[in-house]
C-alpha cells in the first residue's frame, strides 16, 4: 500500500480545496484514474468515488455522472457518501439511481449508457432538480472527506 507522504500537512492546512486536490491527484495516480482500483484501500476508494461524483456533477450534472466511467461505481458511491456522513448527498444520488429499472445502475458503461438513453427523457427533468439540490452543498463534502481521512489515516 502506498501512502501519501505529506498527509499530516494536508490535513492541517487551512486551504481545504488545495488539500482535496492534492489528495485527489495522489489517489487518482495510485489507481491509474480508476483502471486499477485494486491498488486502493477501501477508504481510498471511498474518497475516489466521492471525488468522481462531485467532479462529474459539477462538470455536467447527474446525467454525465452516469454516462461516464464514474457511474461504474454509483452504488458504491452511496456507501462512500454514507461513510463520510454525507447523508443529504447520498439521498440525492439514491433518488437519481431510483429512476433506473429495478433501481439498478449497470456497472458496465455501455450497458449503463443504453439504460440512460432509455430513461433520460423522463429522468432528465428530475436529475436537473437533483443537480440543483446537489449544488446547494448541504453536505460540506470537502470537510466531510477530510474528517473521514483524519479518522482513517492509516488507510491513506
Amino acid at each position: 500500500m502506498t501512502r501519501i507522504s505529506n498527509l499530516e500537512i494536508l490535513l492541517s492546512s487551512n486551504d481545504k480545496n488545495r488539500s482535496i486536490i492534492e489528495l485527489d491527484n495522489f489517489i487518482g495516480e495510485l489507481c491509474n484514474y480508476g483502471d486499477e482500483m485494486n491498488e486502493l484501500t477501501e477508504s481510498q476508494k471511498y474518497f475516489f468515488y466521492n471525488q468522481n461524483l462531485e467532479r462529474e456533477i459539477n462538470n455536467g450534472g447527474i446525467n454525465q455522472y452516469f454516462i461516464n466511467s464514474s457511474g461504474n461505481y454509483a452504488h458504491q458511491t452511496i456507501q462512500s457518501l454514507q461513510a463520510i456522513n454525507a447523508t443529504i448527498t447520498a439521498d440525492i444520488l439514491q433518488k437519481a439511481i431510483d429512476l433506473f429499472p429495478n433501481k439498478n445502475v449497470p456497472q458496465d458503461q455501455e450497458e449503463r449508457i443504453a439504460s440512460v438513453k432509455k430513461i433520460e427523457e423522463d429522468a432528465n427533468e428530475i436529475w436537473e432538480e437533483l443537480d440543483k439540490k446537489f449544488f446547494e452543498y448541504a453536505d460540506d463534502l470537502n470537510s466531510l472527506n477530510l474528517d473521514y481521512i483524519r479518522k482513517n489515516k492509516t488507510e491513506f
